[in-house]
């Protein structure tokens, strides 16, 4: 992608070093803009509505949370420079070109949701901030706001979040000192206590909700120059990842403490903040929109990685991706117009419980390129017809996968399903946690480091992670 470019020409393939550029410290502001979000300080203050601890527990649980899950985003975003290649196209070096079809659907599936979901809140921000906009209008103006961020690609993306970083930044660290530093209620500090299952299932939401992003973190860093190493890029996204979500969580923590009752958590942001309120309303409209560009984005990818798995001499230009961003533009304002009232609750709720099969996906992605193979894909094998080294379907992965989703089911909690062992921990959802350990235990049972890796060494192969 040269700088004279405005639309990425990238899809799938390969991205060579000639065409590499930037630095890792841009993760940190991407990735910490991307998660000051409204759905952030919502969730932060369940932590004290509905979990009931207090102020200093639900910190502690809520930072904790974070940096454990975040090494798991990071950990992915980590592969980018070394891959060169998007999330999913690089999971057939894990379960074949075939195999890996399935996660590439789930994860369609997941990050269209949200995108639809986001499309439905930012078109309900628009008509409250602006009433003479209808409802409909609006829809359509942040949806299609987010697609062209989205169409224009990699490059703008960073570029946005760059920007939405320095000043949704300064704007929550404001915000914060306002609510802090007006007379705080008598009970401020007090008011609920500290209990072992509140405080883990705090944990649990912000855990999973960092490892929730795995599946499309390296799309957002496989420009950058191979040579960079692995610390950087995973350092740089741990941080931004964590501190901004933190930051928008401990937001939504005080501003909940702070109006008390047991009200909507942007409505305290908005009330507590005073002449501030008005003006992060709008910021976090922006938020929302850049936000959603990301899940158009990383939407997109995959549902063309899902159509070139059976194309393999494809290789989609910038048109394809117009056409599919246009595609998903047009079916999410739809779905958004057309649905009951009820819907995106339903929908989410959906999409939160399909997050359970990411988890095993994560595990093996992560043990197969750092422990199994050592950070070297082979990237003729990933694109050739036949699946080459990896195969069309790997049964072994495939059903270390399954058998992680599996061992979730008794542990469940969710709209849909609560397993007989789901109460293990009152209020916290362990599943995922149970399905981590299996996962990995199995997965670094049947799998032995390949030898036959060393004997490619100087072969007609292109190896990622190697000079």
């Amino acid at each position: 992608m040269s700088r004279s470019q405005v639309i990425e020409n990238k899809t799938v393939d390969y991205v060579p070093e000639s065409e590499r550029h930037g630095q890792a410290r841009s993760l940190f502001t991407l990735w910490f803009c991307t998660n000051i979000a409204p759905l952030a300080v919502v969730t932060g203050a369940i932590s004290t509505q509905t979990f009931h601890l207090n102020v200093l527990s639900a910190i502690s649980a809520i930072v904790a949370g974070h940096m454990f899950g975040g090494l798991f985003l990071a950990l992915t975003s980590a592969q980018g420079p070394r891959v060169g290649i998007p999330q999913m196209v690089q999971s057939r070096a894990q379960f074949g070109r075939y195999g890996s079809l399935l996660v590439v659907v789930f994860t369609s599936v997941i990050y269209l949701g949200f995108f639809i979901s986001n499309v439905t809140l930012s078109g309900k921000v628009i008509n409250n901030v602006l009433p003479a906009i209808p409802l409909t209008g609006a829809t359509v103006v942040g949806a299609i706001a987010a697609t062209l961020i989205g169409v224009v690609g990699y490059r703008f993306i960073h570029r946005i979040n760059k920007i939405g970083a320095w000043v949704m930044g300064s704007a929550l660290v404001l915000g914060l000192g306002i609510m802090l530093l007006q007379p705080l209620p008598a009970a401020f500090w007090h008011q609920g206590t500290f209990s072992l299952s509140g405080w883990f299932a705090t944990f649990c939401i912000c855990a999973v909700w960092q490892m929730s992003f795995s599946p499309y973190t390296s799309d957002y860093s496989r420009y950058l120059p191979a040579n960079i190493g692995v610390f950087k890029p995973f350092i740089c996204t741990w941080l931004g990842a964590c501190c901004g979500t933190i930051l928008a969580f401990l937001v939504g923590v005080v501003a909940i403490n702070v109006v008390g009752g047991e009200g909507d958590a942007m409505a305290a942001v908005r009330q507590a903040t005073g002449w501030l309120g008005p003006i992060l309303m709008v910021l976090f409209l922006l938020n929302i929109i850049c936000h959603n560009s990301m899940n158009l984005y990383g939407s997109v990818l995959s549902l063309i990685t899902a159509v070139q798995t059976f194309r393999p001499d494809w290789r989609p230009d910038a048109r394809v991706r117009v056409v599919v961003s246009a595609i998903v533009l047009v079916g999410g304002v739809l779905v958004s117009a057309v649905a009951a009232a009820n819907f995106v609750a339903f929908f989410l709720n959906l999409i939160w419980a399909l997050i359970g099969v990411l988890i095993p996906w994560c595990v093996i992605n992560l043990l197969d390129f750092y422990v199994v193979n050592r950070q070297r894909y082979d990237i003729s094998a990933i694109f050739s017809a036949d699946g080459g080294r990896y195969g069309l379907v790997n049964t072994r992965a495939l059903a270390i996968y399954f058998g992680g989703v599996l061992v979730q089911v008794p542990f469940v909690e969710n709209t849909f399903f609560t397993g007989p062992w789901a109460h293990l921990i009152p209020g916290a959802d362990i599943s995922w946690m149970i399905s981590l350990v299996v996962t990995s235990a199995a997965y670094l049972y049947f799998y032995r480091r390949d030898t036959s890796l060393h004997a490619m060494r100087g072969k007609d192969h292109l190896f990622f992670g190697e000079s």
